[in-house]
């Protein structure tokens, strides 16, 4: 397997505190790969390290073979990367089909951008609302359009942070659906996740974090029958 993603020895810390230390992480190119771990496990930091948001303190982020530990988000962006955050920043005051439009915009022109936006309104089951101001949308549709906006830029990667949150049972089941289709179609997936029925739904490897370390990583399979994984969600020091 190719790994599309490689951090080595990855960490951060925030003065004293040691939010990451050495993470090595492999994504293999076509599969989606959970990132799971109790609150305060640090999943939210080294997505941030993989997106760019943040510049490590230690270690290296590789993508596609190249180091692109010093480089922007908008870099990383450009070299095949595209990230969906937890709370959707779509543009709320225009219709939902010129979201589409605005993310579209930097792949393709004319008619094959008509044609892709259409295809992206039905894949995100929005063909109905196409002309409705994003706003009004309810915060699981804000969600599939800004995966949709995040899909239209045509990722070699795709990173999620928890993109199911706040929906309902039937809206995240649906997103299950939808990043599964797009993994069929050759997209690969890192998803930061807590709601282990998501993740049974539609992870294939697992990488567990703790305390700001790789506490496991595995098949999904090994990942849900590994009592210490449980005991780490289930048991002492679990906030909820």
């Amino acid at each position: 397997m190719t790994a599309i993603l490689q951090t080595r020895a990855l960490g951060k810390h925030f003065g004293g505190l040691s939010a990451v230390s050495d993470v090595n992480l492999e994504v293999a190119a076509g599969e989606i790969h959970c990132l799971i771990g109790p609150n305060g496990a640090g999943k939210s930091t080294l997505f941030k390290l993989v997106a760019g948001t943040y510049a490590p303190s230690d270690g290296e982020v590789l993508f596609r073979g190249e180091n692109v530990t010093r480089r922007k988000t908008y870099e990383r962006v450009e070299r095949g990367m595209s990230v969906k955050l937890q709370v959707p920043s779509v543009f709320r005051e225009l219709p939902v089909a010129q979201n589409l439009e605005v993310a579209l915009q930097r792949k393709s022109s004319g008619r094959a951008l008509e044609r892709e936006k259409q295809r992206l309104l039905e894949f995100l089951q929005l063909q109905d609302d196409a002309d409705r101001p994003a706003g009004i949308l309810s915060h699981g549709q804000q969600q599939w359009l800004e995966i949709g906006m995040a899909v239209a830029l045509e990722p070699a990667l795709l990173l999620l942070d928890e993109p199911t949150a706040g929906m309902s049972p039937f809206e995240t089941e649906r997103t299950g659906e939808m990043i599964k289709r797009l993994n069929a179609e050759g997209m690969t997936m890192l998803v930061v996740e807590h709601d282990m029925t998501f993740v049974r739904q539609i992870a294939q490897r697992i990488t567990v974090l703790h305390l700001g370390r790789v506490f496991a990583q595995g098949g999904i399979d090994a990942i849900i029958a590994d009592p210490r994984v449980e005991e780490i969600y289930l048991g002492k020091g679990h906030g909820h």
